[in-house]
């Protein structure tokens, strides 16, 4: 279960938000800065949660931050963090969960970008 790096230098697929908004750009904006505002903070708590080991936590964080993959096209994240959630919340291989939390904590940077450039290509159909 990997990041697709890939993905990573390649537009956003943004087409889940666009059929969910008709197409809005406005609405995909409004969007994409609620995930910019909100992710650094979830990700912050599943940081801590993992630094307490709080499998409840960890697995409760994932959950919260799983959405966001989905809506942005990104569903090889989305399927890594399924897996913490997964393994926090039935406590198996938990000493596999520091490093799947590393690609993600790593992979978050790389969508904040990725989540500018989509953001400034949409502010051009405004």
């Amino acid at each position: 279960m990997m990041i697709n790096v890939q993905k990573n230098s390649e537009p956003l697929d943004l087409s889940y938000l666009r059929d969910m908004s008709g197409d809005s750009a406005e609405f995909i904006i409004e969007m994409i800065d609620l995930f910019k505002s909100q992710t650094p903070i979830y990700m912050e708590e599943l940081k801590l949660a993992l630094a307490e080991k709080d499998w409840a936590k960890v697995g409760a964080c994932a959950h919260k931050i799983k959405p966001t993959f989905t809506y942005v096209g990104r569903e090889d994240a989305k399927e890594l963090m399924q897996l913490i959630e997964n393994n926090a919340r039935e406590r198996t291989d938990l000493e596999s969960l520091p490093a799947a939390c590393e690609m993600i904590f790593a992979f978050s940077e790389v969508l904040y970008k990725q989540l500018d450039q989509a953001k400034s290509e949409l502010q051009k159909q405004l």
